[in-house]
């Protein structure tokens, strides 16, 4: 299963681009608020670029801390 996430719609006013109380897919929600962050040159609230306690995730694998660049026994060396 895809991982999904939604703005909670008390955060709304902080994200206008964004639908609040809609499910995504996590990943498409993360691209769309990295390419707001770098073009409108501010940086992300918090260590991830989707604050969780302004979204809210279902389904698929929960992330902790940063996966960037990271690898897993599934990554070829």
């Amino acid at each position: 299963m895809t991982r999904e996430a939604r703005l909670r719609p008390e955060f709304a006013e902080l994200y206008p681009a964004l639908q609040p109380g809609v499910w995504v897919a996590a990943s498409d929600l993360g691209h769309q608020l990295l390419m707001w962050h770098l073009t409108a040159g501010l940086p992300p609230e918090g260590d991830r670029i989707m604050n969780e306690e302004h979204f809210e995730f279902r389904g698929g694998v929960q992330r902790y801390g940063a996966w960037v660049n990271q690898r897993n026994e599934r990554t070829p060396q």
